[in-house]
Formats: C-alpha cells, sequence, structure tokens
C-alpha cells in the first residue's frame, strides 16, 4: 500500500466545486467567463489548481454580498488586485511625529 505525501497538483471538476464550495456547473460559468483558470487534461476534462478555490469563494462573496453581475465582478476582481500589488510596491514615506512630512 502507498499512501500520497503530497497533495495532487489538479483537481478534477467534481473535486474542486465541492471544495469550493460549488456547483460542478457555476464553475465551468466561471472558467467560460474567465474568472476562474483551468486546464483542459487529453481526455477533455477540466482540470483546476488548488489555488483557484479562494477564487471561487470571492466570487461567490462578491456576487452575494454586493449583488453584482458576472461582467462587474471581473473588474472588481481585476481592480482588487491591482490594488493590492500596488498596496505591496508602495515606497514607504519616513514619517515625523508620527505624521507623514510630504
Amino acid at each position: 500500500m502507498t499512501a500520497a505525501l503530497t497533495r495532487p497538483r489538479y483537481l478534477d471538476l467534481e473535486t474542486f466545486a465541492r471544495a469550493a464550495g460549488a456547483h460542478p456547473d457555476l464553475v465551468q460559468r466561471l472558467v467560460v467567463l474567465g474568472l476562474v483558470d483551468a486546464t483542459r487534461a487529453p481526455n477533455g476534462e477540466w482540470r483546476f489548481e488548488p489555488e483557484q478555490i479562494p477564487v471561487v469563494a470571492r466570487v461567490q462573496r462578491l456576487r452575494n454580498g454586493l449583488a453584482l453581475n458576472y461582467a462587474a465582478i471581473g473588474l472588481v476582481t481585476d481592480l482588487l488586485d491591482r490594488i493590492a500589488e500596488l498596496e505591496c510596491n508602495r515606497p514607504i514615506v519616513p514619517t515625523r511625529g508620527g505624521k507623514a512630512w510630504t
């Protein structure tokens, strides 16, 4: 008997949907809309990286919390990603007395 010591690199549609807490039809729709990344296996089945699970959760939060349509969700996620990137690369401004001096 052998046991896997690492997580599988890719998940099939059913496994991915279950892990993301979404219906497989919704996951397929998100892939077609370009909101979730997936590849096709040689047999034609969708393959998902586990890192895409939080992406589905984010889409569902935006859809349920803000009642955004999928086109708007794509725009909002792009903007949120860009903001996060800019904040990571933001230069540190020296402060004097707890306030920025620029």
